[in-house]
């Protein structure tokens, strides 16, 4: 089965930027759908952004709009989320994950996960 790895988060202040990447090892993910998830504590998990197989896709939640960037490597087996403009709200767990045919916003129904990264936004 295959594995998910992603970077490490880490603190940044409010509209800054940081970008999180996750890389595919054991197996290729290059004809899944790629997303990413996060949950704040106390808070249920959260659709963040979402890209189809040929990168050419892009969906994101509306909380993240405008300010977030979902993208793909293939051939680096590696999906990245470019956060921009962050705000205190963002400080969340952030989860890749992976699903074999169209996204899906409910978590449930993703098939392979990250391990989560701690983002912090401070004001």
């Amino acid at each position: 089965q295959g594995q998910l790895v992603e970077s490490e988060g880490g603190l940044v202040q409010a509209g800054g930027s940081l970008r999180l990447s996750c890389t595919a090892s054991g197996r290729t993910f290059s004809r899944y759908a790629m997303g990413w998830f996060r949950q704040a504590l106390g808070k249920e998990r959260e659709f963040v952004a979402a890209i189809g197989w040929t990168g050419g896709s892009t969906y994101y939640g509306d909380s993240v709009k405008g300010r977030f960037t979902i993208s793909r490597d293939n051939a680096k087996n590696t999906v990245y989320l470019q956060m921009n403009s962050l705000k205190h709200e963002d400080t969340a767990v952030y989860y890749c994950a992976a699903k074999e045919g169209g996204w899906d916003t409910s978590g449930a129904l993703w098939s392979s996960w990250g391990q989560g990264t701690q983002v912090t936004v401070s004001s």
